[in-house]
């Protein structure tokens, strides 16, 4: 189905930006474009993550995605698991997005099992749930608290609990993290982004995407309690994790 030209990505075509990155209403309506566009092999991600709850979670259990934008993430889930009765909840603080999200779900009729909820992540508070979804959402909280919310996400999960870390990443090798940014770069380029639209989107998220190392998150997770941490997919600066609470 063709994108109906409001909902492609061209906020950053404009001839100058004054503010940090908002998750407004002009981002909500393109959000999705973004996505695709943006994040490499997204929806490879997305299956993999499928792949993951089909293997390690019974029916009936609750997910719960912070930073949930326009629920693309567990509409996509839902859809791959059908055969699953997984109760998916989405979390953000932009009512733009859940606005979209809330669309979303009546159109796949899928009221029964996406809800979407209006909050501050930081103040989590969903005990009981199987499985969290953090997919590139992390990098905007501040690195100063970061470890503190993912001991408080840690101490939501059941016994046995997963959770899914999808980040932006930086190497500390100076030659190879100038690199992967610049093939990060070009593909965006290849999916229709203009070098100038490139590095005012780079300058407008300077101050709200603060990435860390591989290794950096890595570490945050075992910090935060999580004895079973690997990757399960990783293009150049961009990784996907799966942490396991203990039983």
């Amino acid at each position: 189905m063709q994108k109906k030209q409001d909902n492609i990505d061209a906020i950053f075509k404009v001839d100058q930006i004054n503010e940090d990155f908002v998750f407004n209403d002009r981002v909500a309506r393109v959000f999705d474009d973004m996505l695709d566009r943006s994040i490499p092999f997204y929806s490879e991600v997305i299956l993999s993550i499928a792949r993951i709850f089909d293997s390690l979670l019974d029916d009936g259990v609750k997910v719960v995605d912070l930073g949930c934008a326009t629920g693309a993430t567990i509409l996509q889930l839902s859809r791959l698991l059908k055969k699953k009765t997984l109760l998916f909840t989405g979390i953000d603080n932009s009512q733009a997005m859940l606005d979209q999200a809330t669309l979303k779900a009546e159109l796949f009729s899928k009221q029964d099992c996406l809800t979407f909820t209006r909050e501050d992540i930081m103040d989590l508070h969903q005990p009981g749930t199987s499985a969290f979804i953090l997919n590139y959402t992390l990098q905007f909280i501040r690195p100063l608290h970061r470890k503190g919310f993912l001991e408080q996400l840690f101490d939501n999960l059941i016994p046995g609990g997963i959770c899914i870390l999808s980040e932006k990443t930086i190497s500390h090798h100076p030659k190879l993290n100038r690199s992967y940014i610049d093939i990060y770069h070009q593909l965006k380029k290849e999916r229709g982004y203009s070098e100038l639209e490139i590095a005012k989107k780079r300058e407008a998220l300077e101050n709200v995407l603060i990435p860390c190392s591989v290794e950096e998150n890595r570490s945050m997770l075992h910090s935060a309690g999580f004895v079973e941490v690997e990757p399960f997919f990783q293009w150049f600066n961009f990784v996907s994790f799966l942490a396991i609470k203990p039983l």
